[in-house]
């Protein structure tokens, strides 16, 4: 007898997904009212190009897919809002606001625990925000899309020395 794998019509990787983003939204809140704590920091990375996303375009040039952000001793005007996280930081000694959305982050780490999320971004909303963006300029792009499946990893490892 064999058993067949049916596609479920239940999108599961998409709710992980909101779910675990949930989980940044809260830690990024609890350090908005009351700091980092102990020696926590985060390595934050997202799409630059994803909808949402409000960057410098100096550093769009600079990360024109992917930028990591750290969140440690050198970040101002931390703000949590329900669908996306806003940030001052310092590029090059060049002061900078940053609007990101949780929708367009990768990854998230606190490496003082070993912690670690890894996300996909939705690649139509990535094509649609690059597509807004070139029309906003007046210039015209093609796109392409790539098949890939939905990963979502967690690792609630514990530090080793």
């Amino acid at each position: 007898m064999s058993e067949e794998i049916t596609d479920s019509l239940i999108p599961y990787d998409d709710i992980v997904q909101e779910v675990l983003r949930a989980v940044v939204g809260r830690v990024l809140r609890n350090i908005e009212q009351e700091g980092l704590p102990g020696e926590h920091h985060f390595y934050i990375t997202f799409k630059t190009k994803a909808a949402g996303v409000s960057i410098p375009d100096a550093l769009i040039e600079r990360f024109p897919d992917e930028m990591t952000i750290v969140l440690q001793h050198k970040y101002w005007d931390l703000k949590i809002g329900d669908e996306h996280f806003e940030v001052g930081l310092s590029f090059n000694q060049v002061p900078s606001h940053l609007v990101i959305p949780y929708a367009a982050i990768t990854a998230f780490v606190d490496p003082a625990v070993n912690f670690a999320l890894q996300f996909t971004v939705d690649e139509d909303n990535d094509l649609i925000a690059v597509a807004e963006k070139c029309a906003a300029k007046g210039k015209e792009i093609a796109t392409e899309q790539e098949d890939g499946s939905n990963v979502v990893s967690v690792d609630f490892g514990k530090k080793s020395d």
